[in-house]
């Protein structure tokens, strides 16, 4: 049995959405963001980075694994599905792997947090993360063209990625004109496992879709998280130089 300490983000989801697909009996056990939980002593011992997912498998001595894509690194090699044994074929799964986790993810999470969350509307960062979000869906696109999957066979790749791309709209990156990264997000949608993994937990919003009043409610207790509302707010900004 694992226990899955989570919450409804793109992040959770890759997680939620492998243990599914791998059939692996799991708990879960979700995490109140807005709350702070992940800051409390108990979930600190488990993750000392205070960020979900975190995995506790018990048929391994409580083992303890944080960072979403070291999870599914870990699932993947301990079923052995999701990702190929041969050298080669590990590598490619690991290179998109990690396109998602220091690319898709980083600057999507940086558009969610000028676009929709900080309270001053910083557009030339606005401009700049949902930019580079849409050079890296057009790497993504151009590959797609000539590839089923991201990796050979579907794998914790196509995962990774795709639970960051479904939520394009709510960082304002348009996929217009991506027909082949539109493929492939419809294909990993229609999928059982893929189904029932983005309900685990249900968001509290629709991340897919954009501009209802429980939208705006859950942007503004995600501001209260990216400014540090606990302690007063974010300082503010420092007025812009003066003209000559």
């Amino acid at each position: 049995m694992i226990t899955l300490h989570t919450a409804a983000t793109p992040n959770g989801h890759k997680v939620s959405i492998a243990l599914e697909e791998l059939g692996l009996p799991y708990q879960l056990r979700v995490v109140d963001l807005a709350a702070g939980e992940q800051k409390r002593a108990d979930f600190l011992a488990l993750n000392p980075n205070g960020r979900i997912p975190v995995i506790v498998d018990h048929a391994a001595g409580d083992f303890v694994v944080f960072e979403s894509g070291a999870i599914l690194v870990y699932l993947a090699e301990k079923t052995g599905q999701l990702m190929p044994s041969d050298a080669k074929g590990r590598s490619r799964v690991m290179q998109w792997l990690m396109f998602q986790m220091g690319g898709v993810g980083p600057m999507m999470g940086q558009a969610n947090v000028f676009y929709r969350y900080f309270p001053q509307k910083i557009q030339p960062a606005i401009d700049r993360y949902q930019a580079e979000g849409r050079r890296l869906f057009e790497v993504l696109d151009g590959h797609l063209k000539n590839h089923e999957w991201l990796a050979g066979d579907y794998s914790i790749a196509d995962i990774a990625n795709w639970a960051w791309v479904r939520t394009h709209r709510w960082s304002g990156i348009a996929i217009d004109g991506l027909d082949h990264l539109r493929r492939w997000r419809d294909a990993i949608r229609a999928r059982p496992a893929v189904q029932r993994g983005i309900e685990r937990p249900p968001a509290k919003v629709d991340l897919t879709r954009d501009g209802d009043a429980r939208a705006a409610e859950f942007s503004t207790q995600a501001r209260s998280m990216v400014v540090g509302a606990d302690q007063g707010g974010a300082p503010p900004l420092p007025p812009p130089p003066a003209r000559r």
